[in-house]
């Protein structure tokens, strides 16, 4: 039996031109349908939750409305956009979602048609639709394209850097804010929607802009209209902002209102040049355990729909990796007031919590907004402080420049702890860390460290924190060997790695989370095993010694092979005119697709059996 069986409406849409097929009084039973189904097969597979539940009544109306895929809709993060999913062809495979060779975690062009773009990252909607609407304008087409950001995404400056290119253009771009920040929501109600319907009328945008033709000849005149216009508006809706950024600002309409989503959007379609429509949602809308707690809702694992809670964990007598940053920091934080710690709007992620409730006023959640992070940090090293950005590998990359110029030439004192390193699994390539190894070791005056295991991560920690200048120590998600943390602050000697077994013949050069499965190896085949800690500095005499001891040297990391650790060997090895069979292990030179760790890691060859087989391959 298929799953949508049990959904009337949802059984008979297979693509959203079944949508527009339907009657209006027909949309709220299907929004109702939706948002149970979106439940249902969530609950079955787990994966990204609150914020789909707060879209359904926008993502109904959008496809009614529009004539997609002709109009394209581009979904800022993806996170929103399980219910566009369901309209659009993979309503039966939903329950694969984020699994490998399932239903991707966000839209993704490959997948189908009605994925006008491809995310992952916040705040890119504006500028790829924008970027979609000069182009189409160029070919002559007739369509509309629409980017439906988050209040959190559009945060980012990235989205503002759009909304004031699109501003000084024509271009037919609509641009939805769907703000599930409660703290507007006196604004919505029936007498808010009442203006709305006015300001988003042909009648207002024609008057206005007429009047607006015959006031500019008269000057004194003309600058007492607009400021009045700027004023009343600015009372009656939070829209003077956009307004200056040359959008035509609509709202804020009541999002789960799906008849007004229906009327405001049918009307905005008539408009041309820029347009902001700005709706107001509740994430976890009609689920009660996720309109109580967004937040743990965000993302879920399968759970009992007939319970108000999400399944607990197992307790463990061992921390991650990001609790181990977590509890370090809060460590620090107690000996040394000079410390601050900053992330781009990842408190949860990154083990923040309890250093953000017991040091305030030394927390800085910069939004998502990842090149202030950096700068941010670069500018209270210059004043003194130990700043620390806690940030994902992925999101990293979106502050490079300021890693590169604001921090680095400088040669500053800021910490990156740097956390999802390597593969992470259901949330494939666009969440992967696979290249922070390559993209950190050619700036100079890094710092690089990868821990083996935990206490290493905070042994690692306390190194770069002690360095003066900048560090980065990256680590995988979730646990590590389960090794017991030292409460104290010792230091490594830098560019100083570890033998962790002798043998003879093979050297295996290993970092961070690739250490144990080589010590596995190394075990069965009579090889040393070395725990290399340092990516940059590497430890040149040690390797001059494996050279010189052994017949065959095997690196081994979580990071692409270009430009990775290996490479440090090799171009090291290459350097000293010494010429050796050696084997680089990393992955592979494409993005690897969504799946568990375990089961991605098997796929490129780094799980134990697969280096294994590679390197008695290697050296047979």
């Amino acid at each position: 039996m298929k799953i949508a069986e049990n959904y009337p409406l949802i059984n008979t849409i297979d693509l959203p031109e079944d949508v527009r097929k339907l009657s209006r009084d027909q949309l709220i039973p299907l929004a109702t349908e939706l948002r149970e189904f979106l439940t249902h097969t969530v609950s079955l597979s787990g994966g990204h939750f609150s914020a789909g539940l707060g879209t359904v009544e926008l993502t109904v109306a959008l496809h009614y409305v529009y004539n997609t895929p002709k109009d394209q809709l581009v979904w800022d993060v993806g996170h929103q956009a399980y219910p566009h999913k369901i309209l659009t062809g993979r309503k039966e495979r939903m329950p694969t979602i984020r699994t490998k060779n399932g239903v991707s975690a966000f839209p993704k062009r490959a997948e189908s048609e009605y994925d006008a773009f491809g995310v992952g990252h916040s705040s890119t909607s504006i500028s790829a639709a924008l970027g979609m609407a000069i182009a189409a304008e160029a070919k002559g087409e007739d369509s509309r394209m629409v980017a439906i950001i988050g209040d959190g995404s559009i945060t980012g400056g990235m989205a503002f850097e759009a909304m004031n290119h699109a501003g000084a253009l024509d271009a037919n771009l609509l641009v939805i804010l769907n703000d599930n920040d409660m703290a507007i929501s006196p604004n919505v109600g029936a007498m808010n929607n009442y203006f709305t319907k006015i300001i988003s009328s042909k009648l207002y945008s024609s008057v206005r802009e007429e009047s607006k033709k015959v006031l500019s000849r008269l000057p004194s005149v003309w600058e007492l209209a607009k400021k009045t216009e700027e004023h009343v508006k600015g009372m009656i809706v939070p829209g003077t902002l956009f307004e200056e950024l040359g959008f035509n600002y609509i709202g804020p309409v009541d999002g789960h209102d799906v008849d007004m989503m229906v009327e405001t959007l049918q009307a905005v379609k008539e408009l041309s040049g820029p347009v902001f429509l700005h709706i107001v949602t509740k994430k976890g809308k009609g689920y009660a355990p996720a309109e109580k707690d967004p937040l743990a809702y965000h993302g879920v694992p399968a759970f009992d729909r007939s319970k108000d809670s999400l399944p607990k964990s197992a307790p463990s007598l061992h921390p991650t990796y990001t609790q181990v940053f977590g509890r370090w920091l809060c460590d620090m934080a107690e000996k040394d007031q000079r410390l601050m710690g900053i992330t781009p709007a990842m408190r949860e992620g990154s083990g923040m919590v309890e250093f953000s409730d017991r040091f305030p006023e030394r927390y800085f959640d910069v939004a998502i907004a990842e090149q202030h992070a950096v700068t941010l940090a670069a500018g209270q090293a210059c004043q003194g402080a130990k700043p620390i950005v806690a940030i994902y590998s992925t999101f990293l990359q979106r502050a490079y420049d300021q890693l590169v110029h604001d921090v680095a030439i400088q040669n500053l004192d800021v910490l990156f702890a740097i956390d999802r390193a390597g593969l992470v699994g259901p949330d494939g390539p666009t969440h992967a860390g696979n290249f922070d190894f390559s993209f950190l070791r050619c700036i100079p005056n890094m710092l690089i460290m990868a821990p083996a295991n935990e206490n290493e991560c905070r042994q690692m920690l306390t190194t770069g924190y002690n360095h003066p200048g900048p560090a980065a120590v990256r680590y995988p998600r979730g646990k590590g060997p389960s090794i017991p943390v030292q409460e104290d602050f010792t230091e490594l000697e830098i560019g100083k790695a570890g033998i962790c077994h002798q043998g003879g013949r093979i050297a295996i050069l290993a970092w961070g989370s690739m250490v144990t499965p080589a010590l596995e190896v190394g075990k069965q085949l009579g090889a040393t095993v070395i725990n290399m800690r340092f990516i940059k500095p590497i430890d040149e005499a040690l390797i001059l010694e494996m050279a010189k001891t052994h017949d065959e040297i095997v690196t081994i990391e979580e990071n692409v092979l270009a430009g990775g650790a290996g490479s440090a060997v090799n171009e090291f090895l290459q350097a000293q005119r010494i010429f050796m069979p050696v084997f680089n292990l990393a992955l592979p030179d494409e993005f690897v697709e969504q799946g568990t760790r375990e089961e991605l890691l098997a796929d490129c060859g780094l799980d134990t059996q697969g280096i294994l087989s590679s390197i008695e391959t290697f050296c047979a």
